[in-house]
């Protein structure tokens, strides 16, 4: 999968079966319990790591205060058995009932972002987890620098980890899920490239071109409709919200025909947000560089399903504007013509996603889809109910929570929440269908998913992912996360169409 910056995506992930002579770092995981910590896994790969050097390193270890606690730092030099190593790192894993494979995603991600500017490192989690081993270090190995020069440019020691070798028991042991996890997290550091492209470089026309890029290069159908096909076609929502802007609007439709079962893909491409006419605050309005989080995880999902050759029909539908104040935007207590005919009173231009995203669920039922599952960084509400780490889930209830369990197993913290009927009377409006936001603030993540529930074709499973934070990091790095995109929620998406496929 090609990055959408000329960069490295990520380090080169490999299996093997010993630990090489020139191995720079070795890192293995350090459990804890009340008898001290313990080296995991326990019982593999006794002829690289014997019982000597385990009992060496446990020493030198439990001498400079080693815990074992989650995601936990400390390096030794290598024991003298381990020849060619030059050291020993040992991340945290926590206790021993409660190792899985986020924790071990994370303790991967720590250990990765710890060792920038190391060539080769070689480790024992993957006896754990391998592929969450590989994800864990392949996306905690990630920068973004295209944009970095002269005195910022990163130093040699700043950069990614070159190699990383995960040791297995045997020849073949890990190959396919080796496979998929560099797969996966390719797909993740993409979705975090487009997010992490400042607005200046990726507006609605650049976006449309680097997504069909990509998406042509993988085999797909591609269709891209400028502002005059919207027009023609009908878009309003689209159109509504981008006519405030001197770079016009795009919808962009991805389609991998991989079998008869059919999934659409919505997501929100607002390449950047003022709020328009109702323009938000100054303070922190430089993260809405992010509020296209959601059309990058549609993208880079649907590419990765072809790349994975699922037996099952992705289609990626999705509209790009740019939300922008002028002589040209639209005014609270305008209507507009939602594509299907929709009229929708604005009494808040800064709630635009809702608008993009219901001319494009319209657009991908005319597809005849099972599943639409649509993606945006939505409210601030979702802030307030879920915080910055817990992506809310609503739509059709048994997909919905189906969504939000796959969305948890595969550490994405994904939440089921109501979609309560009493607040639908609120989206009423005087002149139009409906009102695109509510008269107070209460559930406003609920308001908004009600709101695009109106536009959602009866019969379909539906479920709408508000990731306002999740999708984008403005604290400081933590597990396999670095500032800025998260890639959030790609890995979702794809265990939800690999659980589609299965069926």
């Amino acid at each position: 999968m090609t990055a959408v910056a000329d960069r490295s995506l990520g380090p080169e992930l490999a299996r093997t079966e010993t630990i090489g002579p020139d191995t720079d770092v070795l890192v293995i995981g350090l459990t804890s319990s009340e008898n001290g910590p313990a080296i995991a896994p326990d019982d593999l790969f006794s002829d690289v790591l014997g019982a000597d050097i385990r009992a060496e390193l446990l020493d030198q270890l439990g001498a400079v205060g080693a815990k074992g606690k989650p995601e936990e730092l400390t390096r030794v030099p290598a024991p003298a058995g381990l020849e060619g190593v030059t050291s020993v790192l040992a991340v945290g894993l926590g206790s021993p009932d409660k190792v899985d494979a986020e924790q071990i995603r994370r303790s991967a991600g720590v250990a990765a972002r710890s060792l920038s500017g190391t060539e080769l490192v070689v480790t024992t989690l993957s006896g754990l987890d391998l592929g969450a081993a590989a994800e864990g270090f392949y996306l905690g190995a990630y920068t973004f620098t295209p944009f970095k020069s002269g005195k910022s440019a990163p130093k040699s020691d700043e950069r990614p980890v070159v190699r990383v070798e995960l040791l297995v028991p045997e020849p073949e042991f890990g190959t396919t899920e080796l496979l998929r996890a560099q797969l996966v997290a390719e797909a993740v550091a993409t979705a975090r490239d487009f997010v992490n492209t400042p607005p200046s470089h990726l507006f609605p026309a650049e976006f449309a071109t680097r997504a069909a890029t990509l998406a042509e290069a993988a085999g797909l159908e591609v269709e891209v409709l400028d502002e005059n096909a919207l027009e023609a076609g009908g878009y309003g929502g689209v159109l509504g919200v981008g006519k405030g802007s001197s770079r016009p609007p795009r919808l962009v439709r991805l389609t991998y025909a991989g079998g008869d079962k059919k999934v659409a893909l919505v997501g929100k491409g607002v390449t950047f947000d003022t709020g328009g006419i109702s323009i938000k605050p100054a303070q922190n309005m430089e993260n809405m560089t992010s509020d296209m989080a959601g059309a990058a995880a549609v993208i880079a999902a649907t590419l990765l399903a072809a790349r994975l050759g699922l037996p099952i029909t992705v289609t990626a539908v999705v509209p790009m504007a740019e939300n922008m104040p002028s002589s040209t935007a639209q005014r609270p207590g305008d209507v507009l013509t939602q594509y299907g005919g929709t009229t929708v009173e604005v009494i808040n231009t800064d709630a635009e996603g809702r608008l993009i995203l219901a001319d494009a669920i319209v657009r991908a039922g005319e597809d005849s889809p099972e599943y639409i599952i649509d993606v945006a960084t939505l409210t601030g509400a979702q802030l307030v109910a879920l915080g910055t780490r817990t992506p809310g889930v609503m739509g059709t209830d048994d997909f919905r929570d189906r969504v939000a369990r796959i969305s948890r197993e595969v550490g994405e913290n994904g939440w089921a929440m109501p979609l309560p009927t009493e607040l639908r009377a609120d989206l009423n409006s005087k002149v139009a269908d409906l009102a695109n936001v509510a008269p107070h603030r209460w559930g406003g993540m609920l308001s908004a998913a009600l709101f695009l529930k109106e536009f959602v074709p009866e019969g379909v499973q539906w479920a709408h992912l508000d990731v306002a934070g999740p999708a984008y990091n403005t604290g400081g790095p933590f597990g396999y996360v670095g500032k800025g995109g998260t890639g959030v929620p790609v890995r979702t998406l794809i265990a939800v169409i690999e659980d589609i496929a299965a069926e």
